[in-house]
């Protein structure tokens, strides 16, 4: 059953107002009364992630990607972080392997579970362009920036598209929209430090 705080940390609409997760994923969070850090994280990733794949989809229309998967992607990427609670404020991995786990236990594809494993080895070959977008959400999100993961996915654009296009050109246009992106993490930053990682269900502290 979902704590009151992480209630809150879903349906908060206080700057910078994220959007809300899709009912699959708020569905889940609840039944595993998740970190309300945790859920406010994945709001504000997967609003990112939904304007990127808005430029994606306005800018590149002839370039083939599933925003279903990018939105899910970026909306349960850190959801093993209710197993590994500690990782919310410290370094870790744990929570990659046991998030796919346990969306896969919760009924979900194996399409759209992926990207618990898949946001934090995006220097891997072979990765797709919605796995791209998701890692760039997750960084973007808080102003940062890794040069050769902008790079990946602007190759994607030009190579995935059906027309030509200058490869200087694109990356200039992803920069202009990770330049504003990251002009609001300073809220983002502040939105997520406001939920806590702890809940106090019954006066008892405990790590969910």
């Amino acid at each position: 059953m979902a704590s009151d705080v992480l209630r809150r940390a879903l349906v908060d609409t206080r700057d910078p107002d994220p959007r809300p997760l899709p009912d699959r994923v708020v569905d889940l969070l609840c039944r595993v009364d998740a970190p309300p850090r945790l859920a406010a994280h994945l709001r504000l990733v997967h609003d990112v992630a939904w304007r990127i794949a808005g430029w994606v989809e306005r800018d590149y229309p002839d370039v083939g990607f599933d925003r279903e998967e990018v939105l899910f992607g970026a909306a349960t990427h850190d959801i093993g972080k209710v197993v590994h609670p500690n990782e919310l404020c410290g370094p870790g991995h744990a929570h990659e392997l046991a998030g796919y786990e346990l969306l896969y236990d919760n009924g979900v594809e194996a399409r759209l579970a992926r990207f618990t494993c898949t946001h934090g080895t995006w220097s891997e070959p072979g990765l797709a362009l919605e796995d791209l977008l998701v890692c760039v959400a997750d960084k973007i999100w808080k102003g940062a920036r890794a040069a050769r993961l902008d790079d990946l996915v602007v190759g994607h654009l030009v190579a995935g598209g059906t027309r030509g296009r200058e490869r200087w050109s694109v990356f200039a246009a992803l920069d202009d929209l990770l330049t504003d992106l990251a002009a609001d993490a300073d809220l983002r930053l502040e939105f997520q430090a406001r939920h806590p990682v702890y809940t106090a269900p019954r006066g008892a502290r405990r790590v969910v």
